[in-house]
């Protein structure tokens, strides 16, 4: 994401606090997309198109809106990082962590 910022050997996403180590990151960003594998929370692998269901009522940061559980995402994309997935839903446009989501 683009509010993410270094300290020490580590990276830091502003937006939800998330930590993780620059070589991970480094890896990441090296690493050819077609060899990522995402999964839900019941380990199943995602794939771009996939419909998903949220699993946990999730606060949006910096809005009073909550994306509630049960919700159906149509036509995931899978991207780098640790927000692994982009989707659209009727509040906008969000990056999901996969542990959030059970395939359809």
């Amino acid at each position: 994401m683009e509010n993410t910022y270094e300290d020490g050997d580590n990276f830091i996403c502003a937006d939800c606090g998330n930590e993780w180590p620059r070589a991970v990151a480094e890896a990441a960003a090296n690493d050819d997309s077609s060899d990522r594998v995402v999964k839900d929370s019941n380990g199943n692998m995602l794939a771009d198109g996939d419909a998903v269901v949220l699993i946990k009522d999730l606060k949006v940061k910096g809005s009073s809106m909550t994306l509630k559980m049960g919700s159906k995402v149509k036509s995931i994309r899978l991207v780098g990082g640790d927000h692994e997935v982009d989707c659209k839903m009727d509040g906008g446009s969000f990056m999901l962590k996969a542990c959030y989501l059970k395939k359809v």
